[in-house]
């Protein structure tokens, strides 16, 4: 268990959305990484589930290295200089087929930097 371990500490944090999506499939094996990675990857496949364990390193290590105030406000600031108003980005937000526990935890954020 040890070996296991220390290849899911190496993935870091994608390693570990990996590891929970597995075990949510049901399944064990090939069948349990085919179906967590396009579960992950939503209308993309198994190709956007690699992608998005992609974005899960980039996100992960900017939180680690800036925090996720900082990246959070450095974000919504650099929407704002590309032309989308914050209204805009609510607007998206509460578009999003996300959980209402998880909408406003977002809107909350969004709010929290005006």
């Amino acid at each position: 268990m040890d070996y296991i371990v220390q290849k899911i500490v190496a993935l870091g944090i994608p390693g570990i959305v990996l590891l929970v999506a597995m075990a949510a499939s049901g399944w064990a094996g090939a069948a349990a990484i085919t179906t967590a990675l396009a579960t992950l990857g939503g209308p993309f496949g198994m190709i956007g589930g690699i992608a998005m364990l992609g974005v899960l390193v980039i996100v992960s290590d900017g939180i680690a290295k800036y925090g996720f105030e900082k990246l959070l406000k450095a974000s919504i600031n650099e929407m704002e200089k590309r032309g989308t108003s914050r209204t805009d980005i609510i607007r998206k937000v509460q578009s999003y087929p996300i959980s209402p526990s998880l909408k406003k935890r977002v809107l909350d954020e969004l709010s929290s930097f005006q």
